[in-house]
Formats: structure tokens, sequence, C-alpha cells
């Protein structure tokens, strides 16, 4: 089950690879509103399409066991992107699009190790002020986002 789950990414991640001059812009991520964490089609199709996405490398979903939670696996040695901001970007972006996710990790492969980031719903519903659930549109989503990125508390 886990090989064919693995395969399933895999294949995936390659397909994506092959639309590389799409952007975020290209697809509504609010298609995916209300999934589930164990959803894994949903959850990658809103991963790849998230900030950073093309230093992806993998995932892993979390749901043997509530809390559920997912793991986000970045090679960032290229990268230009400021980690922190795609981490609070990201995580916002998969608690308000994923009913039961209540846990994010983020690990960003560095060229002197690994930097890693964890963030709650909870944490960060408390930090906006907002249900995050209640947000209908990126556009929305967005603005809460910029808002708040100055804040280093976001990050656990």
């Amino acid at each position: 089950m886990v090989k064919l789950v693995l395969f399933s990414l895999l294949i995936l991640i390659f397909l994506s690879g092959c639309h590389s001059n799409a952007t975020a812009t290209d697809v509504d991520l609010f298609q995916y509103k209300n999934s589930y964490v164990g959803d894994n089609s949903a959850v990658v199709n809103t991963v790849i399409h998230l900030q950073g996405a093309q230093h992806f490398s993998g995932i892993e979903l979390k749901t043997k066991e509530e809390p559920y939670g997912i793991v986000v696996n970045y090679a960032w040695s290229e990268s230009e992107l400021n980690e922190k901001e795609v981490a609070i970007n990201n995580a916002s972006y998969l608690f308000t699009l994923i009913q039961n996710v209540d846990w994010v990790t983020f690990n960003f492969e560095m060229h002197d190790g690994k930097e890693v980031y964890e963030m709650t719903r909870e944490n960060l519903q408390e930090r906006y002020e907002k249900e995050l659930s209640e947000i209908d549109n990126e556009d929305e989503l967005n603005e809460l986002i910029q808002e708040s990125l100055g804040d280093e508390h976001l990050l656990n």
C-alpha cells in the first residue's frame, strides 16, 4: 500500500514537472476546499501549486491517528524564496482547504542542514483571529497572509 501511494506521488510529481511553465494562478486552489488529509490527490495537487512548488521533493500524510498532519519536504538549497514566508503561506492554504488537518511540518533541505517549521491549525487561527474554514476565496486568504507575515510567532 505504501509503495502504491509513493508511486502515485512520483507520477503526480513527474506530471506536474511536465507543466513547469504553469503558475499558481493557473489553478483555482479553492476547488480542493473541504478535502481531507486522506485524499492524497487533493493534498498533493494543492501542495504542487503553492509557493516553492518547484522545490517540492515529497509529502507524508499522517492519517493513522488523530491529530492528523502533513509533512512537506522541499529541496531548498537552490531556492531564493524565504522559507519562513513559504511555510506561513502554505500552511495557511492547507488549513483553509483541508478540513481535518491539525498540523503541518515543513522540512527545507538546505546546503548546511535542514530547517524545520511546524504549525498547528489552532495556533494559526489564534494568530489570525479568524476561523480558516470560513475563508471562501484566494483574495481573502492572501490578504490575511500578507497582513500577518511579519509575525514571527506564527511558527512554533
